[in-house]
């Protein structure tokens, strides 16, 4: 008797979870019925009643509509509709996980709410067709970095670049990285993890999914400290979008006023902002200076000016005289 109790609790539980919401409740006959013919189980309106008062004590919360028939459905979601729509579409959109991933993801978020629920969710759910990874590993290599980083200790791995045929292919002929790792950091649809590599001698960052495989956890190597004087928030919040093996430099910006949504966007609110005219503010973000920096300055087509330091300026028109000849020299060849 004692054990039909406690499964007639589950079983009322899990059935209650999975089928009833406030659109689609179920009366006390009906569950009476369903307990009966689906496991075997017998129960009356007194044993419903203690079973519903046992489970609300539990801390699970059920909705009642009065009526001749009470009906009841379950009243303790973890996410709302809206919230899950949002994981689903994280979930979905992000390149770092692969189809076959987000698929397997994106089923276990909906199990979390009714079936009526899931299919409304599921209909609006677009995998396939979207830029993904194809590194199946992504969230092992993700869960080992993630290891090291509190563990205190190092890593080591290979690092991966695409040929022209569009083949994976190791980075400086199979070359092992070690790096001590300090943060990781989800920017772009990707992670990276931020930390000090051996080899350059210098704060660098590497895309999870770009690794061959699994790193190795080198849990007798303690990570070399992070420098003096270096701001893991600022490398990460304040430059992440102009990401680059390059040491981060404070460049001065001056932008024409309608550039400020991009500014926001890349920078957050933050950032420190000097009116200079009527149409123009300045700005000093801390960059790597790289050419993914340069692109986004010469996208603005002159409305962004770099104004220091010379290096970078210099750098930058460099760049640009380069892009200039190659089209030069393309005009000249098709004469």
């Amino acid at each position: 008797m004692e054990n039909k109790t406690k499964l007639r609790l589950l079983y009322l539980y899990r059935y209650l979870v999975k089928n009833t919401d406030p659109e689609h409740p179920v009366s006390t006959p009906e569950l009476i019925e369903i307990l009966k013919t689906r496991y075997g189980i017998d129960a009356n309106r007194n044993t419903l009643t203690n079973d519903f008062q046992m489970l609300e004590q539990a801390g699970y919360s059920f909705g009642v509509i009065h009526s001749q028939q009470n009906k009841y459905y379950y009243d303790s979601r973890t996410f709302d509709q809206a919230e899950l729509k949002l994981l689903i579409d994280a979930v979905s959109s992000s390149k770092f996980i692969t189809q076959k991933k987000s698929r397997e993801m994106v089923e276990k978020i909906l199990s979390l709410t009714t079936k009526f629920r899931a299919d409304k969710l599921r209909r609006h759910v677009h995998v396939e067709g979207r830029v993904k990874s194809d590194n199946e590993k992504g969230y092992k290599i993700l869960d080992i970095v993630n290891e090291a980083i509190d563990a205190g200790c190092k890593i080591r791995f290979q690092y991966t670049d695409y040929s022209t045929k569009k083949r994976k292919m190791l980075r400086h002929g199979g070359a092992y990285y070690v790096v001590s790792p300090y943060e990781l950091v989800w920017d772009g649809d990707f992670y990276y993890v931020i930390g000090y590599s051996e080899d350059r001698g210098m704060i660098q960052n590497f895309r999870l999914d770009r690794f061959y495989r699994e790193p190795e956890l080198l849990s007798k190597e303690p990570i070399v400290p992070v420098p003096a004087g270096f701001r893991l928030s600022n490398y990460s919040q304040g430059i992440f979008r102009m990401f680059g093996t390059e040491t981060p430099v404070h460049v001065e910006l001056l932008c024409k006023n309608y550039i400020m949504n991009s500014v926001i966007d890349h920078f957050g609110t933050k950032i420190r902002v000097k009116e200079v005219d009527e149409e123009h503010f300045r700005i000093e973000p801390l960059v790597c200076a790289s050419p993914t920096f340069y692109r986004w300055v010469f996208g603005w087509n002159g409305d962004m000016k770099i104004l220091g330091p010379a290096s970078v300026r210099e750098e930058y028109t460099a760049m640009v005289r380069r892009a200039l000849e190659a089209c030069e020299l393309q005009e000249s060849a098709g004469e």
